[in-house]
């Protein structure tokens, strides 16, 4: 006789896709259905307290209405990294159960989601020397560097990362020049089951419901720009030069960020106007967006939404994967 397994709901998606007011929509439908749930981040840049009007995180109303957990929970002076994620995922998700509530995950790291889901790679450790000297480069040469390096010598990393995702960028370098491989070799090796096939996984005593949301390229491209202008409008620059004036310096992981570099940047008169900096922002996000669409659409199992056309469908079919056995 099967025993019944706990369930998991997976929002994902790229950025500005409605993930996080998708949330909140179903956790309110749980609760009308007598179910409790609680919110569980996986967006990077929404660990960080210090940063918000560029990471669209939810307003205090939206966290203090719903119980949100790995929001808020680190400085951005010390970042988060996959493996600390994973053990602060793994003590949320033990917690939620024992409380009897249902966990929603949401975000569009794909990288963490993929950690929590499937696993983390072995990684060979890295001596304190070498990270020192690849820091000490990173900061005096910049990303473009270590991106033309990976390009000759880790063409598959180098094609499947973000130019400006700098921390998976620096890890796969720190990883060719610790083992004089690619680390995309090591993830081959790893997966010895498919990466993207969600069935397969680490999470043995539950079901999970992975909801996808994506929308028309195009349809997408004018709320990114809208969002953009309005993350400027709210203050995002005064944001960045409060952080600046506080005691960060801009070198920091999360300050490497879409929004956030292009701000520095802004601060610094590399735009010739608000106009041409608020689109760079705006196209940068695009292309993450991309990267993100490249990686969810081979993920399976999922059921794809529209967050906005599909609302009721959304909510239904997610009630119903609740009741089944």
């Amino acid at each position: 006789m099967s025993t019944k397994k706990n369930k998991i709901i997976i929002i994902s998606g790229p950025t500005a896709s409605g993930k996080t007011s998708t949330s909140m929509l179903l956790s309110h439908a749980l609760k009308q259905e007598g179910l409790d749930s609680a919110i569980v981040n996986f967006d990077s840049l929404l660990f960080y307290k210090e940063l918000s009007i560029g990471t669209a995180k939810p307003s205090k109303e939206e966290l203090e209405t719903f119980e949100h957990h790995l929001v808020d929970i680190v400085s951005a002076s010390s970042p988060l990294n996959a493996s600390d994620f994973l053990s602060r995922a793994d003590s949320t998700l033990s917690k939620l159960v024992s409380e009897n509530k249902i966990p929603i995950f949401v975000g569009g790291s794909a990288f963490y989601i993929r950690a929590f889901v499937k696993g983390m790679y072995d990684s060979n450790p890295i001596s304190e020397d070498l990270r020192d000297k690849i820091d000490k480069e990173y900061k005096e040469r910049g990303i473009h560097f270590i991106r033309e390096i990976l390009e000759k010598r880790d063409p598959a990393s180098f094609n499947q990362l973000h130019e400006n995702d700098h921390y998976r960028n620096i890890r796969a370098y720190e990883h060719l020049m610790a083992t004089g491989e690619p680390i995309s070799q090591q993830k081959q090796k790893s997966d010895e089951n498919n990466p993207y096939d969600f069935t397969i996984n680490r999470l043995k005593d539950f079901d999970i419901i992975h909801i996808y949301l994506d929308l028309p390229k195009e349809e997408h491209w004018k709320i990114i720009l809208k969002r953009t202008e309005e993350m400027v409008a709210n203050g995002l620059v005064a944001e960045v030069k409060n952080l600046l004036a506080s005691g960060f310096d801009g070198s920091e992981k999360p300050l490497g960020s879409i929004g956030y570099k292009e701000t520095i940047q802004f601060i610094n008169g590399e735009f010739d106007s608000e106009q041409d900096y608020i689109e760079r922002i705006a196209i940068s996000t695009r292309q993450l967006a991309k990267s993100q669409r490249t990686f969810f659409k081979k993920v399976t199992p999922k059921a794809t939404f529209h967050p906005i056309d599909d609302k009721n469908k959304i909510v239904n079919h997610t009630l119903s994967a609740i009741k089944e056995e």
